[in-house]
Parts: structure tokens; sequence; C-alpha cells
């Protein structure tokens, strides 16, 4: 029976790169896959999902409003689909969970879902919160803190390196975020005094 996953990490866990290394799997036994990611990962108005590491694959961009089972059934019936994969799920919309979770259960199509949970504010993503909610399966990727803890938070950093404490959910450029474990996000967020001198917050 087919499944909904979600696949949640924070920033710098791999999450493209198993998504590219899953697709590629499929593909090479001869199956067909259709890459999926949101519109805000453009470039030159096509979409691409890449990672850290120099793999990259074109893939189809979804925005707000977008019907994603009407889409993956255009795309199953020219070809016939044996898995879907949604990059940066943390901008699905609840209906497009909704409809991904209608792909698995009426199309029969397994869909794999890679986002982060968070945000810099330690605060759900709309797509996050109804993945949680909704998927048959959740599976964390790992990464970890400066100080070898496992990684479960992100904060952003401005141009002047500093650590954002305000500010819009949404501000695309990878390089521009740190994760960091649930202790020291929260001294560099000031919710508590700082215990060392490492990392942003004693800069």
């Amino acid at each position: 029976m087919a499944k909904l996953y979600f696949h949640y990490a924070t920033m710098n866990a791999g999450k493209s790169t198993l998504l590219l290394q899953a697709s590629y799997n499929y593909q090479e036994r001869g199956m067909h896959t259709l890459l999926l990611v949101a519109g805000h990962y453009k470039r030159d108005d096509r979409g691409y999902i890449s990672s850290r590491i120099g793999l990259e694959a074109e893939a189809e961009l979804f925005g707000d409003g977008d019907d994603l089972l009407a889409l993956v059934s255009e795309h199953h019936a020219h070809r016939g689909l044996h898995c879907v994969f949604v990059d940066e799920a943390q901008f699905l919309s609840e209906a497009q969970v909704w409809q991904l979770a209608r792909v698995a259960d009426r199309l029969g199509i397994p869909v794999m879902a890679y986002g982060l949970r968070t945000d810099f504010q330690g605060k759900l993503f709309t797509g996050s919160q109804a993945l949680l909610a909704l998927a048959d399966e959740l599976r964390e990727v790992r990464t970890i803190c400066r100080c070898g803890r496992k990684a479960t938070m992100v904060v952003r950093l401005g141009a002047d390196r500093k650590v954002a404490r305000e500010g819009e959910q949404v501000a695309i450029g990878k390089e521009a975020y740190v994760s960091l474990c649930r202790r020291h996000w929260e001294e560099e967020m000031g919710r508590v005094t700082a215990e060392d001198l490492v990392g942003f917050a004693g800069g």
C-alpha cells in the first residue's frame, strides 16, 4: 500500500541529497518519478533540486493554490509514475498535503516529502504541521549542533552575520541559516543567558 512519508530535519542535514539518491534508485530500475519543489527555488523560471555536494535535478515547481493531485494525475496518465518526491515540503499548504495524501490513497503512488520542521523562531511551518499530522511515516534526518548534540533548531543570520530574532518566516538563502541543538538555539535567540562564548551569542 502506498504511503505519504515526511522526512524532516534542520538545515544542512542532507535532505536534498537523500531525495535525489532515492529518485535515482527508482530511475535506475526503469521506474518513473516526479520531482516537485517549492516555487521559491526557481532558476530561469525552471525548478531545480540541488544539494550542497553538487547533485542536482530538474523539478516541477509548485506554488500556492496549485492542485497537486491533479498535477500528479496528469503525469501519471502520461507515463505511469512509481513515486513522487517533494522538496522544501514546509512550503506546502494544508490543502496540498491532503492532495498528496490522496495521491498515495487513491492513485496508489508513494509520496516522499522532505522539508524543515520549524522556522528560525522555533515555530512549525504550515506544510510541516500538516505533514506531521497526516503522514503515514515520519523520518528524522539528523545533523549535529556545534557542540556535538543533535541539532533540532535553526537560527537565521543577517548580512552582519548576527542572529536574527525577528522577521518574515521565509527568507530564501541557505547560507543564512545555522543548525543548533535546543540549548544553543535558546541562547542565540536571547531566551536564556549564554553559558559559553562559543558561537554567535558571545560574539
